[in-house]
């Protein structure tokens, strides 16, 4: 059975995610603690889908999000730009000129390399976009008027602060009550979590989300931690996702939740930070679709390759509707954004398509 996802022509966006943006600061191949200089990108799990969206897959995007009026502010906010989303929605905060009341986040993230793992080290506290709170955003203008096929959101915008999970609690209610699906990646970050109260908290908002997710996104440990599901003979390794481990996880949230029409997560088994197994999983109507593998993937920076999966899988539904090709459209952009720097994807349809029929890495002349 296919996803009932509205016709282009009734909305204005294709898809709208809600999220924190940040501003990456990145040292390259060295580190952050040595770093004289840094190459600024932006970047933010629920943001990554809709820039994948629209620069790979020419979609139509939107972000909800809110940014210090101040130069920073507006440097994320030419980066959005320049990734073709819309800005429509961004909130705006003044500026109290020392960042004691609002600010901007920063993200300094390094790639890692061989035997040393990837290192991320935010610096968010306060920002403007972990202070929007319910009714700030105008979501019956957003869903209902304008009109939009899809809304992503996630875990790591909602635990940010009390007001966040109650933002993206609202977000998700509005967009069921108008037709849309809704996308969610659980994303589960312990660090976020345990000044807003912890396991118990993430598991008391995220179960909320959930009634109102049509699409889930998570790996089994995300599903354990943030809605609380236990399977028995399962392993708890994230970077050791087993395919049953997931089916069984899967087989037990569905029941629960049977208003979950996909869930779906990326497979990946760590060699080293720029060697990974690949591959990814997806569940629809009672069927499980598995990708093409890709053994041993180079990596050059695995930051965002979530988010890329999660956009393939969104653009596989809303322009074939097929779970089969979103899971192989989601695996291989994964894969593509891996081999490129920066959070979000510098990839194209062509070179996605390319590399889901089997196509190797030879020069193109």
């Amino acid at each position: 059975m296919s996803l009932q996802i509205k016709p282009a022509s009734d909305c204005k966006f294709d898809q709208i995610s809600l999220g924190e943006v940040m501003l990456r600061l990145d040292p390259g191949e060295g580190r952050i603690r040595n770093a004289r200089s840094f190459t600024a990108w932006e970047g933010g799990g629920e943001y990554n889908t809709s820039r994948g969206l629209r620069k790979c897959f020419g979609q139509r995007t939107a972000v909800v999000s809110a940014f210090v009026e101040n130069e920073v502010g507006r440097l994320v906010e030419d980066f959005i730009m320049q990734g073709g989303v819309a800005t429509d929605f961004i909130q705006w905060c003044e500026d109290d000129g020392i960042g004691r009341n609002v600010r901007n986040g920063l993200n300094f993230t390094e790639r890692g390399f061989g035997i040393r793992g990837a290192v991320g080290s935010p610096d968010r506290g306060n920002t403007a976009a972990s202070q929007l709170k319910p009714g700030d955003i105008d979501w019956d203008h957003i869903f209902g008027t304008l009109g939009a096929r899809w809304f992503h959101t996630g875990g790591i915008f909602a635990a940010l602060s009390e007001s966040a999970a109650a933002t993206t609690i609202e977000a998700v209610k509005a967009a069921n009550k108008h037709g849309v699906i809704v996308s969610y990646d659980l994303n589960y970050r312990p660090s976020l979590w345990k000044t807003i109260g912890g396991l118990d908290k993430a598991q008391e908002v995220n179960r909320e989300i959930a009634k109102y997710v049509d699409v889930m996104i998570g790996n089994e440990e995300d599903f354990t931690a943030s809605l609380g599901f236990e399977v028995e003979g399962v392993d708890h390794n994230i970077s050791e996702i087993e395919t049953d481990a997931f089916k069984a996880m899967i087989e037990t949230a569905v029941k629960e939740f049977p208003n979950f029409k996909v869930a779906a997560t990326t497979l990946r088994r760590v060699i080293t930070a720029t060697k990974n197994d690949w591959s990814a999983i997806l569940w629809h109507d009672g069927e499980f679709h598995e990708s093409r593998k890709y053994p041993e993937l180079e990596i050059l920076d695995r930051v965002g390759g979530g988010d890329s999966f999660a956009s393939g899988v969104q653009f596989g539904f809303m322009e074939h509707n097929d779970a089969k090709k979103a899971v192989e459209y989601g695996a291989a952009h994964g894969a593509l954004a891996s081999t490129t720097p920066g959070d979000t994807s510098m990839a194209n349809r062509k070179e996605v398509e390319k590399l889901m029929s089997g196509g190797g890495a030879r020069v193109v002349r």
